[in-house]
């Protein structure tokens, strides 16, 4: 009996829609459900943290996002050094058990202290550095448990349970932050980060029985620890121009990031919180759905049929012209299918075929240089693009249709990158 046979219809239907084949079937949702609970988890607490900063100055904030950037430096070099201590088998799992305390941890103090104002700042720091950090350590272990030829097929797919994951944190905190209290979200997301444990176990053991990449480098089977310089990841990045690459791709999708961020926020000044709340919402929604759609159904025929190159300038190409559209027409709902097209586009193609890149490189890089990629690197172009963006509205006097030029040809640099980057995937991925 084939697999294919015992696997009966669902198989069928699952391996023409989304590429993956019976025998992978079982990995391939174990990982999609490892990212969705660690999506819901943070999509529970990211409402908590933003309705902290309602009580801040712009002043206060800045200074926040300021120590976001320090702290992720110091965080990456600190996490460099413990994973010089541990064995890779008990590195994943510990990342999120360390997490989920630390959730329970800012529970204890904020009931603790009469004014939980320093709490809440810090709570508000450590966060923004688990919102890059967790996905980081998740992308880490998929690019070390999947082949190169077995992640332009799958990454796809998984990455639909982050889409799905950001559509139902929401959901739940919504539904229950009246009811239980919004510190209270702390516990449960706290809980849920304990789930992924036993999920990552059983990937491993599917890795070598079912996947078949028993000799896959990084296996988590193994009692291997890595280097014990806990500034590798730096030292690494500076010296790999694929790496340096990489940052720069980083850096590119900040700056799209960032100029559409602060464009909206000045569209939407017109309107009350609530439907300003709203309006988030709703893009929220589209941006999620359509993620959803293309994952499943595009993501693994663009990788595997036009190549990577094709696949991480795709977005950014789209970029260009939807710039250069807000250029001509620089108004609200033009402003927000951009943010639309550019979020679901990165959710769905550009996020999956950026990890795809990490399964050309050894262990050390991918667990401790990609956090600085992930981490350092983009928390440290978010801060630099936000006083840039400054420099050119607030001393050149520059509008959204101006700004929109500028971003359009940021967007055709960035897919240059990408399509370099996806060159050399495509290479290497052949020896």
């Amino acid at each position: 009996m084939t697999e294919e046979t015992q696997f009966g219809p669902f198989a069928r239907y699952v391996q023409k829609s989304t590429k993956i084949r019976p025998n992978e079937l079982r990995a391939a949702f174990l990982s999609f459900a490892f990212v969705f609970v660690l999506m819901t988890a943070y999509f529970i607490l990211r409402p908590v943290r933003d309705a902290m900063s309602s009580d801040w100055s712009d002043e206060e904030l800045s200074w926040l996002w300021t120590s976001t950037f320090a702290f992720s430096v110091v965080a990456v070099s600190l996490y460099g050094l413990v994973i010089s201590h541990i064995s890779l088998r008990r590195l994943v799992p510990a990342v999120y058990a360390f997490f989920a305390a630390s959730f329970v941890a800012f529970y204890l103090g904020s009931m603790s202290v009469a004014d939980p104002t320093l709490v809440d700042k810090s709570f508000y720091v450590w966060l923004s550095v688990f919102s890059l950090f967790h996905v980081s350590v998740f992308w880490s272990f998929m690019s070390g448990t999947y082949s190169k030829e077995q992640a332009p097929r799958l990454f796809g797919f998984i990455a639909t349970g982050a889409s799905s994951g950001a559509i139902m944190g929401p959901l739940i905190a919504t539904a229950f932050a009246d009811k239980l209290g919004s510190m209270n979200l702390l516990l449960v997301a706290a809980a849920l980060l304990l789930v992924p444990i036993p999920i990552i176990a059983m990937l491993d053991r599917l890795k070598v029985t079912e996947l078949g990449n028993a000799g896959l480098e990084a296996d988590m089977s193994a009692e291997r620890k890595l280097g014990k310089n806990p500034f590798a990841g730096f030292t690494l990045f500076l010296k790999n121009p694929y790496l340096l690459a990489i940052g720069l791709f980083i850096v590119f999708y900040v700056i799209m990031n960032t100029f559409i961020y602060f464009e909206l926020r000045k569209l939407l000044a017109v309107f009350d919180r609530d439907v300003r709340t709203q309006y988030f919402g709703a893009i929220d929604l589209a941006v999620n759905s359509l993620a959803i759609v293309t994952a499943v159904f595009a993501t693994s025929r663009l990788a595997t049929r036009l190549g990577m190159g094709a696949t991480l300038a795709l977005v950014p190409a789209l970029m260009v012209g939807g710039w250069l559209i807000v250029a001509a027409t620089p108004v609200l709902m033009v402003l927000i299918g951009l943010q639309v097209t550019r979020r679901a586009g990165n959710y769905a193609i550009t996020r999956p075929g950026r990890e795809m890149l990490f399964t050309l490189v050894d262990p050390e890089t991918r667990y401790k240089a990609k956090p600085v990629i992930d981490i350092v690197i983009y928390r440290g172009g978010d801060m630099a693009t936000a006083w840039a963006y400054t420099a050119l509205t607030a001393t050149l006097g520059l509008g959204l249709a101006g700004i929109a030029s500028i971003a359009a040809g940021v967007a055709a640099v960035w897919a240059v990158v990408g399509m370099y980057l996806g060159r050399n995937y495509d290479k290497e991925k052949e020896k």
